[in-house]
């Protein structure tokens, strides 16, 4: 007999049903039947809605009045079985229109603080509002925005959207913003034994993963940890690793409870994340924003409990000294954005501070400026007359600033590339003989001559030690060793050497057995 499996999509549908009878069964002490084989049977207690956003509605729930929205304010005791809020009336993207500048709150039993408290894209594994569809067990997007998680309440819960964007309410925040929402609920007869209040978290994080772990949760109390979706990126290069572990700390313990080895591992996937997005249930994975990936995980079979602690980090495993080291150089800066789902015996949850809204957008690739460059940013090596600055053997672009992108260096072939080091300047160029290099100048430029600044760095003490001689426009301009902890070396250039539009540079090694090396390069005009 031929037998068919039912469609991603059938799945997500039935896996839905499926969670909210169970949660529904288990809260009235009838959770022995299967949700679609009990569906007929009478239960106490009704079901209703509550609308908002739409004309139709009251003008103190548009944003062409506000723009803060309670678009729910539900008594209780009762159990919120799904959210749905519209794409505005456009029908633009999410892309197009709502970004992290929308927040989604939602508040229990009278308390001023959240316990939800995201941007409404990240909340719906959306992450700054650039992909849909998105097709979960718990979450959809396409076109509008669709929860299934169950949310009980012991007396009151509060939805909020809260707007703090540029734009004043009225006609054109509006048109930007969700058109329609409901949200549906049941009443129950008594707050659920056992039950815990639904909780969502957003943040998002810049850092040296080699130096500080990115800690996602840090929960009090007695919990449950029901999923997340994370973003990676690399601010400066075009690549990410999926190296780094997801670790859980359950009670306060100093071990892992839980440890995924391997960032793509714990979303389901392997050898890295797919060439295309894929979206399942419980596990997806979809590129984000420029050189980054976005993945979610739902745990619902395997749910994480905690009695009085929950940490939940992204880090290098404890072995990891080469992850460790290299992306402990700030080139290989990481910023990690996550939404994370939990419940949680108390009715409030201290929240991370909520960044700006202009902080909350992922950042655009930005030209990296090493620290070993002396100046604070390229405005600051700009007024002191720079021009072009190289940062020899530097992942991803070496050339990290050219004025009017009208400078340039053209390297030999007899040159490789090393960037491994564990100091600052981590990187060179490097040559078992000799490299030579010409700078290239335009047309009028350094009408009062230059300064050509190189810094050299022996960061390992090869071979016992480097010896190297530096030449430029064929003129020796001295043999350096001993320059361990790095030295830096100015050379003038005439005006008349800077007419010809072109400075050579040739750097030879001087000791038998090692190499020569160059770490930054640097024209400064007077």
């Amino acid at each position: 007999m031929k037998t068919l499996s039912p469609s991603p999509l059938l799945s997500a549908r039935l896996s839905i049903s499926l969670l909210v009878y169970l949660f529904l069964a288990a809260i009235s002490g009838r959770a022995q039947s299967p949700a679609l084989g009990d569906l007929f049977t009478l239960t106490p207690g009704s079901t209703k809605a509550v609308n908002a956003l739409w004309f139709e509605n009251p003008v103190s729930v548009q944003f062409s009045s506000t723009n803060i929205v309670t678009v729910a304010d539900i008594s209780g005791p009762g159990v919120i079985t799904m959210m749905h809020f519209a794409y505005p009336g456009s029908q633009a993207s999410a892309t197009q229109s709502i970004t992290r500048d929308l927040l989604l709150l939602v508040y229990y039993d009278g308390s001023t603080t959240p316990s939800v408290q995201c941007p409404l894209v990240d909340f719906f594994c959306d992450p700054n509002g650039e992909y849909s569809p998105i097709n979960t067990a718990m979450l959809n997007v396409n076109k509008g925005f669709n929860a299934y998680f169950p949310m009980p309440f012991r007396t009151e819960a509060k939805i909020v959207l809260e707007y703090d964007g540029t734009n004043q309410p009225g006609a054109t925040l509006e048109s930007q913003m969700p058109c329609y929402s409901y949200v549906c609920y049941r009443s129950l007869d008594s707050f659920p034994t056992n039950a815990g209040y639904f909780c969502a978290s957003w943040q998002q994080q810049e850092l040296l993963l080699g130096l500080n772990e990115y800690v996602a949760l840090q929960a009090t109390g007695q919990g449950k940890f029901v999923g997340w979706n994370v973003t990676v990126r690399s601010p400066y290069l075009s690549t990410y690793p999926v190296d780094e572990n997801e670790k859980f700390y359950i009670d306060g313990a100093t071990n892992t409870a839980i440890e995924f080895q391997g960032m793509e591992d714990s979303f389901g996937f392997s050898w890295g994340f797919p060439g295309a997005a894929n979206l399942f249930p419980f596990t997806g994975y979809f590129p984000f924003h420029t050189n980054g990936a976005a993945a979610y995980r739902f745990f619902v079979q395997d749910a994480i409990s905690f009695t009085n602690a929950l940490k939940v980090s992204i880090g290098f495993g404890d072995t990891e000294t080469g992850w460790k080291a290299s992306y402990s150089q700030p080139i290989n800066a990481l910023q990690f954005s996550s939404t994370v789902y939990w419940y949680q015996a108390q009715p409030y949850v201290a929240m991370p501070p909520m960044p700006a809204a202009t902080n909350r957008a992922p950042d655009p690739i930005r030209p990296f400026w090493p620290p070993g460059l002396g100046y604070n940013s390229a405005g600051d090596f700009q007024a002191a007359g720079g021009k072009l600055a190289d940062c020899c053997g530097m992942p991803g672009s070496e050339q990290v600033y050219s004025y009017n992108n009208a400078y340039s260096v053209n390297w030999n072939s007899n040159s490789y590339t090393f960037a491994g080091w564990t100091n600052q300047v981590f990187y060179c160029r490097a040559s078992y003989t000799n490299f030579t290099a010409q700078i290239n100048l335009p047309a009028g430029a350094a009408p009062n001559g230059g300064h050509l600044r190189l810094y050299i760095i022996d960061a390992d003490n090869f071979a016992g030690g480097r010896v190297e001689t530096i030449v430029v426009n064929g003129q020796t301009i001295g043999t350096y060793q001993n320059f361990q902890t790095g030295e830096w070396i100015d050379v003038p250039i005439t005006a008349s050497q800077a007419a010809t539009r072109a400075i050579t540079l040739q750097v030879i090694n001087a000791r038998s057995g090692s190499n020569a090396v160059l770490s930054i390069l640097e024209w400064i005009e007077s």
